[in-house]
């Protein structure tokens, strides 16, 4: 694990909650239509400890002029109910013509399936959802386990460029690179004849970009004709990069004052041994289920030292090709140890104006254990080399935070991680566990849930879903 040697950064955090109090909520959309349930989707899945449900959402970036968004959620087709969607709890919605679309196939058994949605609010300055929606993309999934989620477009994108409203996606890898009891999906996240384990990069408007794209085979949405396999016999042409586990959390690095310095940044939870940062590369392969974060992965999920001839064949079907691949590695990785954590949360490239102290910082958490680091986004820029030893160095960070319900009452106190600070709010908020609920290995049980958000003016925001507060970032030091 890279570090460096600086333990004094702090940041100063003020819980956000009181929101609640001067705010009132409006249901937008339901999506939970199991049954008994007055949602939309009678199959949404949310099982547990599985990341399911509502997966993902992002505005398009013309939305104020276009109304649209798009959502990712995920299904079991074993549940009961028709997997069209029902507005009996939502007449805004307007299903006239809705169909679903054949499921992408993936090889192996399956659980779920990932479904991504385009919706068109006709009136977006209103409280509950009016308009349309158009079912764009439906995936098989292997499990329940490392799903179809997050997604993004290209914020310094303009009208006019190349990827003005082109969307990038995650697919997990459905938990198939890990599985011991079929070892014949291990190899689907470097398969090319599928989604999992992949990004995915698609155009969801069919009005745009219509002579540098093709149309996709359900007639939903286009595929640029830049992306690397469009041209490769038997490979899904929506593939923009290949060779991951879960990677759940997508960002763009953006540089103001180097534009050739913006990057698509993917955070990956790891198997047994790494948590990955990753600078995403055209047609790059990070290793996976073959590799993990820079060792060897085993077929017993143990990790070791690389082969010395470090190349990948090639693999679109059953059967590998003679194209060898050099893997693409992670520019951040820490261990599965007390120190570390048990899965990365999301990261930021802060360039927000609060606190100047942060800028050319990239921050990010662990979910399970709560801790903080950052890196220098110039380290990380370096370390993309190809060199699978060379890592940027990653600092801890710890937290100022005030208690706002201790007694007596005890003031600021630094905190080594978010995990103690989630504890304190869960039990404020009536949580009855000795510790914080959830599954984890380094914290010996219970998780903080900790992540980053960004507002609109690019601010950070703590959130932790154990105690389910939000905390803004307000001061940072020592950095």
């Amino acid at each position: 694990m890279a570090r460096g040697a600086s333990l004094s950064a702090i940041l100063t955090v003020l819980c956000t909650s009181s929101i609640r109090t001067t705010k009132k909520f409006t249901v937008y959309l339901d999506f939970n239509g199991n049954e008994g349930r007055k949602g939309i989707f009678h199959r949404l899945t949310i099982v547990n400890g599985y990341g399911n449900g509502l997966n993902g959402f992002y505005l398009d970036p013309d939305y104020t002029r276009n109304g649209k968004f798009y959502t990712v959620h995920i299904e079991d087709p074993a549940l009961p109910g028709s997997n069209l969607p029902d507005n009996s709890a939502f007449p805004g919605l307007n299903l006239s013509g809705y169909t679903t679309t054949p499921a992408i196939k993936t090889p192996g058994p399956l659980q779920n399936e990932g479904v991504l949605i385009e919706w068109t609010d006709s009136n977006p300055s209103n409280s509950t959802f009016e308009g349309t929606a158009r079912e764009l993309m439906r995936v098989q999934l292997n499990t329940r386990a490392h799903p179809m989620g997050d997604l993004i477009f290209n914020p310094t994108a303009r009208r006019g460029d190349p990827d003005w409203r082109v969307l990038y996606m995650e697919v997990g890898d459905g938990g198939s690179g890990e599985s011991l009891s079929i070892p014949a999906i291990r190899s689907n996240p470097q398969r090319l004849d599928n989604l999992e384990g992949k990004i995915v990069r698609i155009i969801p408007d069919l009005n745009e970009h219509t002579a540098t794209s093709t149309v996709s085979e359900n007639g939903r949405y286009r595929i640029p004709n830049d992306n690397p396999f469009l041209s490769t016999p038997g490979a899904r042409k929506e593939i923009w990069a290949y060779g991951f586990r879960n990677p759940h959390r997508l960002n763009w690095a953006v540089d103001p004052d180097n534009p050739a310095n913006n990057r698509l940044i993917v955070n990956s939870v790891g198997l047994h041994t790494w948590e990955t940062v990753n600078i995403v590369h055209k047609g790059g392969n990070y290793g996976y289920a073959q590799r993990e974060g820079n060792e060897l992965l085993k077929p017993d999920n143990t990790t070791g030292p690389l082969p010395q001839n470090d190349k990948i064949p090639l693999q679109v079907g059953d059967d590998f090709t003679d194209t060898l691949v050099v893997p693409t590695y992670a520019v951040i990785q820490y261990g599965h140890v007390e120190n570390g954590g048990d899965a990365i949360g999301s990261g930021f490239l802060y360039n927000g104006k609060a606190i100047p102290a942060l800028r050319g910082k990239y921050l990010f958490t662990d979910i399970t254990t709560g801790h903080i680091w950052y890196a220098n986004y110039k380290d990380m820029l370096a370390a993309d080399d190809g060199k699978p030893g060379t890592m940027a160095a990653i600092h801890q960070v710890k937290v100022l935070w005030d208690d706002p319900n201790d007694s007596p009452n005890a003031g600021k106190k630094v905190y080594d991680s978010m995990f103690s600070i989630a504890e304190a709010g869960y039990h404020t908020r009536g949580g009855t566990n000795p510790r914080l609920p959830g599954r984890a290995t380094v914290t010996k049980g219970g998780r903080a849930d900790a992540r980053f958000s960004l507002d609109a003016n690019g601010e950070l925001y703590l959130y932790t879903k154990s105690d389910g507060i939000i905390r803004a970032v307000v001061g940072a030091t020592g950095f």
